[in-house]
């Protein structure tokens, strides 16, 4: 097995067929299911299903796609490391959906400015697998809400402390927070992620019983719901940040006022170390008032 027949299997995997594939690479298409067959036979298995045109990749190929990608990354982390450049290549990022609305689009924008020869691969999922991802080395690193359950090979660095609002279309807001809960329409923030827990949490901790007229599992679309009069809700700070969120009431949510921590997890040892600082760094001023520095641990 060698690095350039794993770069052809990729290829295929992307592309869909050998002939495309062939191109990629700068091959003849025979010389493409050359290295293919090699390379099954040197694993023992089969990795394409050759009655289907164009052919599939087998359960098996897929496993060897995920290896292949975790072997050509190493392999790039070690030449960068060796040439003493650990700026360059791919960073392979994960992000909770409601990090990723503005100020992770606008922190990428500003790295490759800073870094033109790095890539940034952005994949957006719930906490619980981006952490997974990243303990198994699928992730370089991912911004995730405040969690239990971090192992020590991982480290979490909040960036962001950001307080939670009622949100009210003008003219439906009163100045009593708690009546607003218990009288108004709500659109309630419904998904299995730590924020719509906190909410839920702090309402049942009020004694508030909510009229409910909509459950939705995006930021985005709440504030959508409520700048049209479809009723209230309860964000974080960050949503609020695009044009069409400034023209909504803003109420504090909570006694005292509940806030949410939002952070960067990596490995405590990691070949991309000096990007992630980086990037909390650019994160931490998008958040203006709200930004966290990070702390220096004897990892930096």
């Amino acid at each position: 097995m060698d690095t350039r027949q794993l770069k052809t299997l990729i290829a295929i995997s992307t592309h869909g067929t050998f002939s495309k594939a062939a191109d990629v690479v700068h091959l003849t298409a025979s010389a493409v299911s050359q290295q293919v067959q090699a390379l099954e036979q040197e694993l023992g298995i089969v990795m394409f299903e050759r009655s289907s045109r164009p052919p599939r990749l087998t359960s098996q190929g897929l496993q060897i796609i995920e290896m292949a990608k975790d072997i050509l990354r190493l392999e790039e982390d070690t030449k960068a490391s060796l040439r003493g450049d650990r700026i360059a290549g791919t960073l392979m990022l994960g992000s909770v959906r409601t990090s990723g609305l503005s100020l992770l689009p606008r922190t990428i924008s500003q790295m490759r400015i800073e870094y033109p020869e790095v890539k940034v691969n952005l994949r957006v999922g719930l906490s619980s697998q981006l952490i997974a991802d990243v303990a198994g080395g699928r992730l370089d690193a991912a911004v995730v809400a405040e969690h239990t359950g971090f192992t020590p090979a991982l480290r979490w660095s909040p960036f962001l402390k950001e307080p939670l609002l009622i949100i009210a279309p003008k003219g439906m807001a009163t100045a009593d927070p708690i009546k607003m809960l218990n009288t108004l329409p709500f659109v309630r923030f419904r998904s299995a992620v730590p924020l719509a827990n906190l909410i839920d949490t702090e309402i049942s901790r009020l004694g508030v019983v909510t009229n409910d007229v909509a459950e939705i599992d995006t930021i985005g679309s709440i504030v959508t719901c409520v700048r049209h009069g479809l009723g209230i809700s309860v964000v974080p700070h960050v949503a609020l940040e695009e044009p069409e969120g400034r023209e909504l009431t803003r109420l504090p949510f909570g006694n005292p006022q509940v806030t949410r921590q939002i952070g960067i997890v990596e490995r405590t040892r990691s070949p991309r170390g000096e990007i992630i600082r980086r990037l909390h760094e650019v994160l931490a001023q998008l958040c203006g008032p709200h930004g966290v520095p990070r702390l220096v641990s004897p990892q930096d």
